[in-house]
């Protein structure tokens, strides 16, 4: 089973609201319909199938089997629509927005309120810049690259040139 956020999954995230703490926040936000319960269980720890299942329960997440049974659309086009609805300048901004309050770090604070309050697209696309050229300082070089990695995957692709390109030196 793979968990999914749902669309009220992704809006408690975005809103930042006390509706869910530390560790509920953290289960949601690893759960992008890729990952297995196992795969969950390995970075969350022994409780993750019931911390999933609570999730689940509230309506923040969904598993992608039952969203694929539930369907009524065909088999294809169900596998296609997740990776369409992800490549987002939203889904990339809310992603930045809650790895940076994982940080605890002053100049993580300043950039999270920079990007949150960021609403054209050029200044949407130059704070996730920035954010990511200060992420190296705060976390380890493995950690900036997997949140690089998955920027790779929900960046519009008309904005993965000028976000993840390195900042001159």
């Amino acid at each position: 089973m793979h968990p999914l956020k749902t669309e009220r999954g992704r809006t408690v995230l975005q809103t930042h609201g006390n509706a869910l703490d530390l560790r509920q926040r953290r289960a949601l936000i690893l759960c992008d319909g890729k990952r297995s319960l196992a795969e969950l269980g390995g970075m969350l720890g022994d409780d993750a199938a019931a911390l999933i299942a609570q999730l689940q329960r509230e309506g923040y997440v969904l598993l992608a089997e039952d969203a694929a049974a539930t369907s009524t659309a065909p088999a294809a086009s169900v596998a296609a629509a997740p990776v369409e609805r992800r490549r987002s300048m939203v889904a990339a901004r809310i992603y930045v927005l809650d790895i940076l309050a994982l940080q605890r770090n002053p100049t993580a604070a300043q950039l999270h309120k920079l990007l949150q309050a960021a609403r054209a697209e050029a200044d949407t696309v130059s704070a996730l810049k920035l954010a990511l050229s200060h992420l190296p300082a705060m976390t380890s070089d493995g950690y900036t690259q997997r949140v690089r990695g998955r920027l790779q995957e929900v960046l519009p692709e008309a904005h993965l040139a000028a976000v993840l390109a390195p900042l001159p030196a």
